[in-house]
Formats: structure tokens, sequence, C-alpha cells
């Protein structure tokens, strides 16, 4: 299982390199069903190898003139706040019971990966229907800033990151072409900065209360890494949308799937 893992891992990057997004909504199920992590650990290891793989995604992107600094700075900024809380001051905070229906007891992994699959079918749904964000490749299309949204989508998006570990590039995309008006391939690679920025910050947040496997972490980064310009390279050669489309129809099974078995372990 640990091999498949490490096969997997490749995939995150790959993922990220080929579209943008939907590698990270794969971490968790990698960690937890491939390599045993329990689901708590997980979305904290999930924000490291995903921030580091977006951060070293992101540099080719910003050579190319395709990250719009000012916007990951507005963005970015609350995202960043909200998921450090999240992850300093809201996880420890959530008890290891939460509430109790008849028999069944519902714990705060069962409900970090219940959270997490309905967000994996969320992305998949956004994924399969690819929505037509044009605001389009018009590089004279004046910039304009819907302040108040951008601010309370950046700060839901970083409280969700910190929630469940994702980060949620599926969200962040549309809101940077609609929100801000940035073409496609803008808003592509300066979600990557977004991700990275706000994943890395709030991964700190869990430094001072959880113990971490730095040799996993770091192996299945580099595996993610390496698969991030394989990834790159190949989104050269391979229609981006039919391969999305088909990437989410994958994630929607695999959420499906984990909600099955999360049920299933309730009884």
């Amino acid at each position: 299982m640990e091999i498949i893992g490490y096969l997997a891992s490749l995939v995150i990057g790959i993922s990220l390199g080929l579209i943008g997004g939907g590698g990270s909504i794969l971490t968790v199920p990698v960690l937890v069903y491939l390599m045993g992590v329990d689901p708590i650990s997980a979305t904290a290891y999930s924000l490291f190898i995903v921030g580091l793989t977006s951060l070293v995604g992101a540099w080719p992107k910003y050579r190319q003139g395709q990250v719009n600094l000012k916007t990951a700075l507005i963005f970015g900024a609350p995202s960043i706040i909200a998921v450090y809380a999240t992850r300093k001051f809201i996880m420890p905070a959530i008890p290891a019971e939460l509430f109790t229906v008849g028999s069944l007891v519902i714990t705060k992994p069962l409900m970090m990966m219940l959270l997490f699959a309905a967000l994996m079918v969320a992305a998949s749904i956004s994924m399969i229907r690819g929505g037509q964000h044009n605001a389009d490749e018009d590089p004279t299309v004046e910039q304009r800033f819907n302040y108040p949204l951008i601010l309370l989508e950046g700060a839901l998006v970083g409280m969700l990151t910190g929630l469940v570990g994702a980060g949620g590039g599926f969200l962040i995309i549309p809101a940077l072409v609609i929100l801000s008006r940035l073409p496609m391939k803008q808003a592509v690679g300066t979600s990557l900065l977004i991700i990275a920025a706000k994943s890395l910050i709030g991964f700190t947040g869990d430094l001072s209360h959880m113990q971490m496997d730095w040799k996993l972490l770091l192996t299945i980064s580099a595996l993610a890494i390496a698969g991030i310009f394989l990834g790159d390279a190949l989104s050269k050669k391979v229609d981006g949308n039919k391969l999305k489309k088909g990437f989410g129809w994958f994630v929607l099974v695999m959420g499906v799937f984990i909600i099955f078995q999360q049920l299933q372990s309730m009884r």
C-alpha cells in the first residue's frame, strides 16, 4: 500500500502541473488510506505537501508573467489569516467526540473525513462542468476589484483549507476570474501562489501541538514536486479540458466512496 501511496504522490503533482489544481484533493485520501496517517494529522501534512508543491509550481508561472502579485496579496491576505487561525486555535479546540445520535458517536476524525469528502464531491462537479470562465485573454481589459467579496471569499477559503487541508484551487480560480477579472492563465498561476502561501503558513499553526513525520512529509513532497514538472511537460501535449473532466469523475467516485466508507464505520 505504501508503494501505491508513493505512486499516488506523483499523481498529486501531475494534476497540479496539468490543470493547475485538483492535486490537493487527493492528498488527504492518499495519506489516510494508503499511508496509514490519522485524519487529523493528514490535514496538517496535506497543507505542507500542497503548499511546497504549489510554491515550486508557481515559480515558472511567475517567470512567464502568469502571476498577478497584487491580486495574490488582496485575496491571499485574509485567506492566510483565516487558515492560520483555524489550524492554531479552532482545530485544537474541537473536541474528540462532537455529539451522539442514539448509539452512534460522531467523532472529530469522522467529521473531518465527511467534510473532506463533501468538498471532493463539490470540487468534482466544478471540474466536470468546467465553467466557462472567460474574463478573457484580452490584456486590455481593465482589472477591477470587488474588494468586499474578494476579502470574504478569501477568508472562507482559508477557513475551509484549515479545516480539511485542501488548497481550494477549484474555488480560488473562478473567484479570481470573476471578482478580479484575471485571464484564465493568470488565475491559475496566481492561484498556485495563494495556495502555497496560505497552506505553508497554515501548517505552521500545527507545529506547536502536533508531532510531524518529517521523513514521510519530505518524501511525498519530493514525489509531488517531481510530478508537477512532469505534469507541466504533459500539459503541452494533452487536452487539459478533457483531462480535467476525466479527473473530475475520478474525484467524484473517490468522494462518494469515502462518504460510504465513513458511514459504514459508524455502524
